[in-house]
Parts: structure tokens; C-alpha cells; sequence
């Protein structure tokens, strides 16, 4: 085990903030973040205020966060994971591992590998296989990239559950955008399905006969919990499914279901 290992995360957002607790609660570890709300007027100083009661050290730059870190976590959003691998492939050292959990499509994924890995740093994708809130620090992640493995053992010692799959960049991810093609389609089917049964007052014929279709299956209890991560998660899942979509578009194929599911999935965010 390493007597000391510095970690910087940049994104101080809810997985960042629930990585950091994780982390500090080890004893272990330091931790250093930067997040562009900090400068915000608005959400600044309550974010601030979190990371000095967690023990978190800021910094007033991503590349200050990231001067002494062995591993920087990007933990941003999609849309911004790119260009916060192009940034940090101006600033990152040689040898330091740059490991990008953001949900991004494949391409995105391949394309912020080639930019941090021609800085000397090494880039690490991480494939988020599940919510964060619960497992928390212990929840799944695929990592993809030819440090892949050392990250793992790194961070595995730290109390993550890393799990090395692939030495390509932007194969974890794949992986994990497939999965919610499937996953995040059919809690999109399934709540409409629900709703319009309600409806016309036919859940109690529509669930039976899918019930007999797919035995051990009870529908009606998976339309309620489907519906309900929904509501809770509906907003990031649409984030997910418009990434599933790019992938799909990057490959000659048609992504335009993919992103009526992330649309199903943000109108039934917030809704009971």
C-alpha cells in the first residue's frame, strides 16, 4: 500500500463530493478539487463550504488542483468531458493519471485519450456502472486504457471497486452504453405502458398478460420501480442515452431511438 497518494478531482458535483467523503474517511489520502461553479456568485460559496467541512482542499484552477496529484478524477458532465481533457493535457505531468468516469460516448472517450496521452500523462477511462448514491465510493466501474490495470490497484486499495476490462480507450464505455440501450429503453417503454394502462383502467389485463409472456417477471412491481428511478434519475439518464445515441451515429447507424428515450427519460424526471 502507498503511504501517501494524492487525488485531485475536478467537479465538485455529487459524485465528486461523495468520492472526496469516501476517500478522506480512509485516513489516507488527500484530496484537492476544483469546480468552475466556484466562482459562481450563486453556487460558489455554499460548494466552498462544503469542501472545507469535508476536508477538501481547493484550488482556483484545475491546474492548481492537479499539480501534485498522482491520480486527477474527471467528474464533470458529457458534454463537458472533452473539453476538460483537452485542457488538462495542457497543464497534466508526465506519468500522472488522468481517469475520465464521465458518462461520454466512445468517441468522446477516444478522442480525450488522444489528448492527454500526447502530454505524457495517461489516460484511464472509467465506466460508471450503476448510481453513485448508495454504493457510493464501492460502486462498479469499468476502466479502459493501457494504465487501466495500475489505476485499478491503485484505487482499489483507496476503497473503490475498479475493475480493469480493456487496454482501448473507449471500449468501457461501450460496454456500459450498449447496456443502457437496453436498460434505459425499457424503463421508457415500461412507464408509458403503465400510464396509459392506468389510463384506460387495463393494468390489471396488461400486467397479467405480460406476466404470462415473461414468467418470473412480475410487471407490475417493475413498473413501479422503474418509474420511480425515473423520477429520481430521469435527468442524467437522458444525459446517458443522448451519449448512447452520438455512439450509435459514430458507427453509420440510426441513434434517433436512443435520444427518444433520453427524452421519454427528462419528461418523467420529477414526476411521481
Amino acid at each position: 500500500m502507498r503511504n501517501s497518494v494524492n487525488l485531485t478531482i475536478i467537479g465538485f458535483g455529487e459524485v465528486g463530493q461523495t468520492f472526496a467523503r469516501d476517500f478522506l474517511a480512509r485516513g489516507d489520502v488527500r484530496v484537492s478539487t476544483h469546480d468552475i461553479k466556484f466562482a459562481s456568485t450563486d453556487a460558489g460559496p455554499a460548494l466552498l463550504e462544503k469542501a472545507r467541512v469535508a476536508g477538501v482542499a481547493t484550488a482556483e484552477s484545475h491546474a492548481a488542483a492537479c499539480a501534485n496529484a498522482d491520480i486527477v478524477i474527471s467528474a464533470v458532465t458529457a458534454s463537458s468531458a472533452l473539453e476538460v481533457a483537452e485542457q488538462a493535457a495542457t497543464y497534466l505531468r508526465p506519468g500522472q493519471i488522468f481517469f475520465d468516469i464521465n458518462s461520454a460516448s466512445p468517441g468522446t472517450k477516444t478522442r480525450a485519450a488522444k489528448a492527454v496521452n500526447a502530454c505524457g500523462a495517461r489516460y484511464v477511462e472509467g465506466a460508471v456502472m450503476a448510481p453513485v448514491p448508495g454504493p457510493d465510493l464501492k460502486v462498479p466501474i469499468l476502466a479502459g486504457g493501457p494504465a487501466a490495470e495500475e489505476a485499478a490497484v491503485i484505487l482499489n486499495e483507496l476503497g473503490m471497486n475498479v475493475k480493469a476490462v480493456t487496454t482501448e480507450p473507449g471500449r468501457a464505455s461501450a460496454m456500459k452504453l450498449c447496456r443502457s440501450i437496453m436498460i434505459k429503453g425499457i424503463e421508457a417503454l415500461i412507464v408509458d405502458c403503465a400510464r396509459a394502462s392506468k389510463d384506460w383502467n387495463v393494468q390489471q389485463e396488461v400486467f397479467a398478460s405480460l406476466d404470462a409472456s415473461f414468467p418470473g417477471v412480475k410487471f407490475e412491481e417493475l413498473a413501479r420501480y422503474m418509474a420511480q428511478r425515473v423520477n429520481q434519475h430521469g435527468v442524467r439518464r437522458a444525459a446517458e442515452m443522448r451519449e448512447a445515441g452520438m455512439m450509435l451515429d459514430d458507427l453509420g447507424m440510426d441513434g434517433s431511438l436512443s435520444r427518444a428515450v433520453a427524452d421519454a427519460q427528462e419528461r418523467g424526471a420529477g414526476k411521481a
